[in-house]
């Protein structure tokens, strides 16, 4: 029996994983580019040139963390965020090459997050926590069903042996 081939879905999902983490790269050394200024009047700043309503939930959220950011938090949050991208972007890597151990990652990955998408859907709904949770959705179930149909074939491959 013939070895399916998904590589145009892994690539899609790897293309999806690259971009995500490429803005996560570029957050997070942005952070390194208000070293030494007020964070919090920054992130006010870029409230208000945005149009978004300060006193709102996530804005205001945002305002207060940000004015409690010294240069070390900074630094730290910059460094996990690169981090967090680089590891990201080797799995996109696996995803692109079709390694069985990037399908595994992505897929558990994947999983961390819809609990809290749900979460954040009893909260407040809106147009990007639903796309958000169906984008998850859609490639955590295509992830689950080629480490099935891999497993599948792993199964019946060594029963012939």
């Amino acid at each position: 029996m013939d070895t399916p081939n998904h590589n145009k879905g892994l690539r899609s999902v790897a293309i999806v994983e690259a971009f995500k983490d490429i803005i996560v790269l570029v957050a997070g050394l942005g952070l390194l580019t208000i070293l030494g200024q007020n964070a919090g009047k920054l992130a006010d700043q870029l409230v208000k040139q945005t149009h978004l309503n300060p006193a709102s939930h996530y804005p205001r959220i945002s305002i207060e963390t940000m004015s409690h950011l010294d240069d070390g938090h900074l630094r730290w949050l910059a460094a996990l965020a690169t981090i967090y991208a680089i590891v990201r972007l080797v799995e996109a890597y696996g995803l692109w090459n079709q390694r069985r151990w990037a399908e595994w990652l992505a897929a558990l990955g994947g999983m961390i997050y819809i609990p809290l998408e749900i979460y954040e859907l009893f909260q407040r709904v809106s147009l990007i926590s639903v796309s958000a949770l169906l984008i998850n959705l859609g490639i955590v179930s295509y992830l689950v069903w080629v480490l099935q149909e891999s497993g599948s074939q792993n199964s019946s491959t060594s029963e012939k042996t």
